[in-house]
């Protein structure tokens, strides 16, 4: 049920972004979301790509400075409150969302969030406990 998500530590410079999804796009690793938050000085983008380790390998070996950690990516029917919805389930039982962020599945009429939380796996139990879909990392890699 935990996805796999590589989050890389950018200067807030001028074409390192472009650094980034060009060293992806050469060892034709497709980006399948992702999530930029940024400050003056540096940025964190984390991405959920269809090869992780390779993604791993690739920038590091760019110089970059990588991490990979579990996240959790969760279906949601695309109408108002959906999100809400789940935010609540998590919310009565003290489960944090540390950072999330989402992409509109059109063809599903679904969106995808995708969650860092602080008890994961506990947050696992209640999106199941209350019939929530959850996406495995093979799902999302191969959209």
């Amino acid at each position: 049920m935990k996805v796999e998500q590589i989050s890389i530590f950018l200067e807030n410079k001028t074409g390192r972004l472009a650094d980034v999804t060009g060293a992806l796009a050469r060892a034709d690793i497709n980006i399948r979301a992702l999530s930029l938050a940024d400050t003056s000085d540096f940025g964190i983008l984390r991405l959920i790509v269809n090869d992780p380790e390779r993604a791993k390998q690739e920038l590091s070996a760019q110089g970059f400075s990588v991490a990979r950690n579990l996240v959790l990516a969760v279906e949601v029917d695309d109408h108002p409150g959906g999100l809400h919805a789940i935010l609540q389930l998590l919310n009565q039982r003290n489960v944090n969302v540390e950072y999330m962020y989402a992409y509109i599945r059109p063809k599903n009429k679904s969106a995808t969030l995708i969650f860092r939380l602080d008890k994961i796996d506990e947050a696992i139990d209640i999106l199941q406990e209350n019939r929530i879909t959850l996406l495995d990392g093979k799902t999302i890699y191969s959209e």
